[in-house]
């Protein structure tokens, strides 16, 4: 569990879908702990000490990759009758 603040400065408990490394940087989605909540968020993570830092994706065409990547693993289909 992961408590982040929003703009307003209040702490939302968000909890890990999944994480991912890709091109050597690593990457979590996190979804707010509310009933019927659908959304996520993507986070870029680094690391100071033993502590993970989490930070936005400030870059679009990064942010764009990593949303796609997480959108495949967390919403795509499987087909079980193949």
């Amino acid at each position: 569990m992961y408590r982040l603040p929003d703009e307003d400065g209040n702490d939302t408990e968000f909890e890990l879908l999944a994480e991912a490394t890709i091109e050597g940087c690593r990457y979590f989605a996190l979804a707010p702990m509310v009933e019927d909540s659908e959304e996520y968020v993507i986070l870029k993570v680094t690391e100071e000490g033993d502590e993970p830092i989490l930070e936005s994706i400030d870059d679009d065409d990064e942010f764009e990759r990593i949303e796609e990547y997480f959108n495949d693993l967390l919403f795509s289909e499987v087909d079980y009758d193949n």
